[in-house]
């Protein structure tokens, strides 16, 4: 059965905020937490970037849920410092937190002041990652020489179950690679028969069985204008295709971009509605499909009204939904 969680929006948010917010949402009855850890915002009027680290360590004792964040090691994070920070919650609150690798964003790794590589090294990059981390939470001393460079690494403290490793994609290219060494997908709120498609690499590539996560990106208000004007003001700079997310460099950058964005041009990457029986029939469309845990971030700024309407209306419904089908199924 899928488990639905908040997305705590560290470029929008400031962290005390963000920290409410997740409180609520428990109270809520969602099930889960997660974050992406971002340097810069997408743009200057999200205008946040809270570390998601140290914000993780306070919100994980504050609310007793599971815990995901999404960063991209290889370039501002050298991959031993991610298997330490990652090691220590999971050690702190055993089983109840995740992380998600992927390649990253010039908008975050860009400030080291290196070379930004191209995505095939980034995709190298990321695996050499990958597998320093899970080494060193095994127990071993790990020296590595490639694309990342680590020297008699070795983590004393390691949680007893290491935190799964699941991996970033948003094309179906990325899906089918990331099915051959991850531990599960994350991925975004396409439109549905692209979604479906980075569904299917994903298990064509070794991913078949394994957890999916879905981050949706959803507009939810009490009127479709309200829903409309707020997502195009918050979220319009985070509509563009992988390699333009990818390469822009700064929120300047992204602000420029964005200035040709139409409020309508919202409606293909947000769920945009005010009404609730469209959300669910289009969050239901998304546990057909196999996805396990889905996070549901609303990109307006009026997130105590979405966590109370849908903690009310939307989550028991695809709770009482999710029961039947399987209700059905079990009785074939």
């Amino acid at each position: 059965m899928a488990k639905f969680s908040y997305h705590a929006s560290h470029e929008q948010f400031k962290p005390l905020e963000l920290l409410k917010y997740a409180q609520m949402a428990y109270q809520a009855g969602f099930q889960g937490i997660s974050c992406s850890d971002h340097f810069h915002p997408w743009s200057e009027t999200q205008g946040e970037s809270g570390y998601a680290w140290s914000w993780l360590g306070a919100a994980m004792q504050a609310v007793p849920l599971s815990f995901g964040v999404v960063c991209a090691p290889g370039q501002r994070y050298h991959p031993a410092i991610i298997a330490q920070a990652a090691a220590t919650l999971a050690s702190m609150f055993p089983q109840r937190f995740w992380v998600a690798l992927g390649s990253g964003q010039a908008l975050n790794e860009n400030i080291t002041g290196e070379l930004w590589p191209s995505k095939e090294q980034r995709n190298a990059r990321l695996k050499e990652c990958v597998d320093v981390i899970r080494a060193l939470w095994a127990g071993e001393t790990v020296t590595h020489y490639g694309l990342v460079r680590v020297e008699e690494a070795k983590l004393y403290t390691r949680p007893e179950i290491p935190p799964l490793i699941i991996g970033a994609a948003i094309t179906p290219q990325t899906a089918e690679w990331v099915g051959s060494w991850a531990d599960g997908l994350i991925t975004i709120s396409h439109p549905y028969e692209m979604l479906k498609e980075v569904v299917n690499a994903f298990r064509r590539g070794g991913g078949l069985g394994k957890r999916m996560y879905l981050k949706v990106q959803l507009s939810y208000a009490e009127d479709e204008e309200t829903a409309l004007q707020e997502a195009h003001e918050q979220w319009r700079t985070n509509i563009f295709k992988s390699p333009v997310l990818t390469e822009l460099r700064s929120p300047q950058q992204f602000d420029y971009a964005a200035q040709f964005v139409k409020p309508d041009d919202m409606y293909e990457s947000v769920n945009i509605s005010s009404d609730l029986q469209q959300h669910i029939k289009w969050l239901q469309k998304y546990i057909e499909l196999g996805f396990d845990n889905i996070t549901l971030h609303n990109v307006n700024k009026q997130q105590q009204r979405f966590i109370e309407v849908f903690g009310e209306k939307i989550l028991p419904a695809l709770q009482e939904n999710n029961l039947q089908t399987a209700s059905l199924v079990s009785s074939r």
